[in-house]
């Protein structure tokens, strides 16, 4: 919880400054929102373009991008805004170089200004705001189990007979043996007894 608290804080930090820096002065004065998008990758030049065409498009984007990673709780898309940051930014140096032959920096209004520092903060704030990010907490999926498997078993005798053990490898473990009779326990025994028949061929006429 922490850790999204301080990731989501250094995240709106990075997108706030990376959305700032076209406003201030990028290279010999010139404001980056005087930078179309397009110059990026047809050659720098002196016109200066409409604010919604600037260098502050993607720059807006990576900041909607942090608003919802932040929202999310995603790692992923505040790293891929650092990312769009940083690239731009980068891309952006690249041209000027080319254009101007090489990059300067001076202390009187010349060189690169503090809104590349302020770009290049941003994009590296949004990078360390997704690592300090812990992201949203993963549920466990807890399998159903029937229900026949949580059963009690009988732990006590029955009309029907002893209660029932659980079986392992084909044994029945019921605890102390019962005799077969036993499963009616209020039943009265039943025994069968052998008795004599008088025969009057073979024993005579019965005493009186």
């Amino acid at each position: 919880m922490i850790r999204n608290v301080v990731g989501s804080v250094l995240a709106l930090a990075g997108a706030t400054a990376a959305v700032w820096s076209p406003f201030r002065a990028w290279y010999d004065g010139r404001h980056g929102r005087d930078y179309a998008i397009d110059e990026l990758f047809t050659g720098i030049t002196d016109a200066k373009a409409e604010v919604i065409g600037s260098i502050l498009l993607p720059f807006a984007f990576a900041a909607l991008l942090t608003v919802v990673g932040v929202a999310l709780r995603s790692r992923l898309l505040v790293a891929l805004a650092g990312l769009v940051v940083l690239g731009f930014t980068v891309f952006w140096m690249v041209r000027v170089g080319q254009a101007e032959g090489s990059l300067v920096v001076s202390g009187d209004g010349r060189g690169l200004g503090d809104g590349v520092a302020n770009a290049f903060g941003g994009g590296v704030l949004l990078l360390l705001g997704a690592l300090v990010m812990s992201g949203r907490a993963r549920t466990h999926r807890v399998d159903r189990v029937d229900r026949t498997d949580h059963e009690p078993r009988p732990t006590h005798p029955t009309l029907d007979g002893p209660p029932v053990g659980d079986l392992d490898d084909g044994r029945i473990d019921d605890g102390p043996r019962r005799h077969p009779q036993a499963s009616a326990p209020y039943a009265a025994p039943t025994q069968s007894f052998d008795v004599p028949t008088w025969d009057p061929d073979r024993d005579g006429p019965p005493p009186r």
